[in-house]
């Protein structure tokens, strides 16, 4: 016979109120089995090093030293990686965009097209990640759907003390980086927003430091792997 999961369950974690407030999650999931334990973040490996401070001077180098915006992640359509290379065509900066996938080729042509400053990164390996999260001044996750569901590469780059410029997703992106507290929100799809957004964080280096600032302490209080830990035993500990 059919289990009930209503009564079955013990427990649903999700990693935001976001991920667990949804009209499935309410056919089988009773509001007060419901707990949000955010992902923990490894933040060791993302420590601005000697030589991570190297690799990235190297970077801002390469560049002429002219503002970068990073920007991570698989060339598929939710990504808004080809609403962001519209954007960046009025933003005086270099996108260095990382990553590979269907799009790629697209996303080539519409640079070539538009005039703007992009730096095709390819696959960045892992272990110079965070040489581009602390060469750029800016992080920007232009994701269009739902699909990017919290943005693990948001925490990464506040982690390392940078601005985020991000879409409004209703989701866990927004609950991780939220709108004028370490991050500037614009609809998604809205490229004219977007580069506006981007321009306000370069060109007010009082406003980044403090978004980037806020960012780091977020993820270090509430999103860090030691956070999770904690809260998971409590969780554990509370069912027995």
């Amino acid at each position: 016979m059919p289990v009930d999961l209503r009564v079955a369950l013990d427990a649903v974690v999700g990693a935001t109120q976001a991920h667990l407030n949804s009209t499935q999650m309410d056919r089988f999931v009773p509001f007060e089995k419901r707990h949000v334990i955010p992902y923990g973040i490894d933040t060791r490996p993302l420590a601005l090093t000697e030589a991570v401070q190297h690799k990235a001077e190297a970077l801002r180098a390469q560049h002429g030293h002219k503002p970068l915006v990073f920007a991570l992640g698989r060339h598929v359509y939710y990504k808004g990686f080809d609403v962001l290379i519209r954007a960046m065509a009025a933003v005086p900066a270099v996108l260095l965009l990382g990553g590979s996938g269907p799009m790629s080729a697209e996303l080539r042509e519409l640079a070539g097209g538009t005039g703007a400053q992009v730096y095709f990164a390819g696959e960045v390996p892992e272990a110079d990640l965070p040489a581009y999260f602390h060469a750029c001044d800016v992080y920007c996750l232009s994701s269009i759907a739902t699909a990017e569901a919290f943005g693990i590469v948001q925490a990464e780059a506040m982690v390392c003390g940078k601005p985020v410029v991000n879409t409004w997703l209703h989701n866990g992106v927004n609950a991780l980086a939220p709108d004028g507290l370490c991050a500037l929100t614009v609809q998604p799809g809205d490229a004219a927003a977007l580069s506006a957004a981007l321009n306000r964080a370069l060109a007010d280096p009082a406003l980044a430091h403090r978004l980037g600032e806020a960012g780091r302490a977020r993820v270090l209080q509430g999103f860090s792997v030691e956070a999770m830990v904690n809260q998971t035993l409590a969780l554990y500990q509370s069912l027995i």
